[in-house]
């Protein structure tokens, strides 16, 4: 995240959290599964990120996720992980007088440049979702929810184009789908535009590991926030 402040650029909170449990592996016991089908160690990092925003260290919007500078002098204030963790846990004020920490070297790479015989085609724009009057941006044609379940509502299992398992753009800008399902253990992903070209896992990740979860059977609501590309679920 520091790096992604120094070049401008807000990963979604899917890519913060895929990074920081492939830095940091979920041991054993974290790697549970709890009631709702969500590993323990996920539940513990979303706290985290809730403490990190309220101690002022980090912001979360739908455009993604940053750091602020507080955040920044935290990591020269409390330079390893264990002191970061306690002054977090401890409410510790960064001591007056610390530092940003210097630039990362990293670059943007550079954009190719046109060939100059080459005369790019004009592409036509893309319609934007409308959904009640309000002009959604940036959302995909279609969300469809492709998983070992697709059978118990009339579809084949990982078809992500039948109609049964096509989410609908709320007002709110999230995409929603409500299935009547069997108990049962569960694993599906979200994919975009009818195409496996575009799918996304656990955590909102890009061709990640599936969504799992454990169901005691009855209706489940599954929530798509096309900001984090990560999928929510509601279990009445």
């Amino acid at each position: 995240m520091a790096a992604g402040s120094w070049l401008e650029e807000k990963p979604n909170g899917g890519e913060v959290l895929a990074e920081a449990t492939a830095r940091v592996p979920f041991t054993k016991e974290e790697s549970e599964l709890l009631s709702g089908g969500i590993p323990r160690g996920h539940k513990n990092l979303t706290k985290a990120t809730a403490d990190l925003v309220k101690a002022g260290w980090i912001t979360k919007g739908r455009s993604g996720w940053s750091i602020t500078d507080n955040g920044l002098r935290a990591t020269i204030a409390f330079n390893t992980v264990e002191k970061l963790a306690d002054a977090l846990s401890n409410g510790t004020l960064i001591p007056a007088g610390t530092p940003l920490p210097e630039k990362s070297a990293a670059k943007k790479p550079a954009a190719k440049k046109a060939s100059p015989k080459a005369k790019p085609a004009k592409a036509a724009a893309a319609k934007k979702p409308v959904v009640a009057d309000v002009v959604l941006g940036e959302q995909p044609a279609s969300v469809g929810l492709a998983g070992d379940f697709g059978h118990a509502v009339g579809a084949e299992n990982w078809d992500p184009n039948h109609p049964s398992l096509q989410m609908t753009l709320e007002e709110s800008g999230f995409w929603q789908l409500t299935a009547e399902l069997p108990a049962g253990q569960y694993s599906y992903k979200a994919v975009l535009n009818g195409s496996w070209d575009e799918n996304y896992g656990a955590f909102g990740v890009l061709d990640g590991a599936n969504h799992e979860f454990a169901h005691a059977g009855g209706p489940v609501t599954f929530r798509y926030d096309h900001a984090t590309k990560d999928v929510l679920r509601a279990e009445r």
